[in-house]
């Protein structure tokens, strides 16, 4: 038994799954209830190796009935980061997985996550009753990606010079918004490049065949929202380009860890501009539950701190999932690469901004504070 987050990740896993000679099958929304009878005498006639499930559906007490019948052996948990309410992408039917241990206490259960901080993990071990001797942690290091994060200038102008040096290879760029994703992927074709969209606003239809005419290497670059990527099985994307700033370095992580699967050199660019941060801030604004909220500030900051860095790019991204043995210099970043940087001292400049905001007994927004401080220097 499989328990996935996603309809188009479980197809696609169930795709190559039987493309490979593996019996393997799915039980979600988008069967109908002949096809999940079909399914479920496959599973009573032993003909299945693997089943495919979304979480909620081990909500419903019939299902956990009939699975309680088909005497599962084995139950892998993906995305298991999901479980954490500290998670980029908590799910509270996750919050429920419990239940596999208690239900099938003859299965061998297992929950799988690339992308978990340390206190994620103890969320995960403590909801699944996981001790610390059955926990395995794999470096997080990706030593062929190469990261480079440069200021927004000229957004268009600089991936599409990014791209030029990776003529014919595939790659991929993400935006925040479909509108983004719609209005890049019409300049690039009209420059003659081999480029498709992806983003939820597409139809099924249309986003599969988009995907699957990159995987097929039909076309050479996509674009897309986040929505693309979660379950892709092609090693050998070249490049990630991030045309907008990432909300949080969970995201930023899974997506440039698509590039380079296949061991070879990848190229990892992030445009990151202040205009991006202030678009995050407003729609965390909007959000009723004050925990949430506070969640989605904090990864943000954190995505800020690893954007704004001047040291190795790879140690606050590796010491934020847990990685404490990092070497202050990786020689596959922009910064390590960088002698010529020039830093500079804004100890003054901060010390009378503070001064500024505490002046105005902080009753003035961000934008109003700095205008203020302008205005005095």
């Amino acid at each position: 038994l499989v328990v996935s987050p996603l309809i188009a990740l479980m197809k696609n896993q169930v795709d190559t799954l039987n493309a490979l000679g593996v019996n393997a099958r799915f039980i979600n929304s988008t069967l109908s209830k002949t096809e999940v009878n079909k399914v479920k005498k496959q599973i009573m006639n032993g003909d299945l190796k693997l089943l495919y499930v979304a979480p909620e559906s081990l909500t419903k007490e019939d299902n956990i009935a009939f699975l309680q019948k088909a005497h599962i052996s084995f139950a892998a948990i993906d995305e298991a980061h999901c479980i954490s309410e500290w998670g980029h992408e908590f799910r509270p039917e996750y919050r429920q997985l419990d239940r596999l241990v208690s239900c099938f206490p003859d299965a061998v259960t297992i929950a799988l996550t690339a992308t978990a901080t340390p206190r994620v993990r103890e969320d995960i071990k403590r909801q699944l009753n996981i001790n610390d001797d059955s926990e395995f942690i794999a470096s997080f290091d990706r030593p062929n990606l190469y990261l480079e994060v440069a200021p927004k200038e000229s957004a268009y102008q600089q991936t599409k010079d990014f791209i030029e040096k990776h003529t014919t290879q595939s790659g991929i760029v993400y935006c925040q918004s479909r509108a983004s994703v719609d209005e890049l992927t019409a300049k690039l074709n009209q420059d003659g490049f081999s480029v498709l969209p992806y983003h939820a606003g597409l139809n099924n239809q249309k986003r599969a065949a988009n995907q699957e005419k990159f995987v097929r290497d039909d076309v050479d670059i996509i674009v897309a929202t986040i929505a693309f990527g979660m379950g892709i099985n092609k090693p050998d994307v070249r490049y990630v380009v991030h045309y907008d700033l990432p909300k949080n370095i969970e995201s930023y992580y899974q997506q440039i860890g698509r590039a380079g699967r296949d061991g070879q050199d990848a190229d990892c660019l992030l445009l990151f501009g202040y205009g991006d941060t202030g678009k995050i801030r407003f729609f965390i604004d909007q959000m009723n539950n004050e925990h949430e909220k506070r969640l989605a500030t904090m990864h943000l900051n954190e995505m800020l701190a690893l954007a704004e860095t001047e040291d190795c790019r790879r140690v606050p991204l590796l010491q934020y999932f847990g990685e404490p043995d990092v070497s202050d210099t990786c020689v596959k970043c922009d910064n390590c690469l960088n002698d010529d940087k020039q830093k500079s001292d804004l100890t003054v400049h901060a010390q009378k901004f503070l001064s500024c905001v505490h002046r105005t007994s902080q009753r003035v927004g961000t934008g109003q504070s700095v205008e203020l401080y302008r205005a005095s220097i």
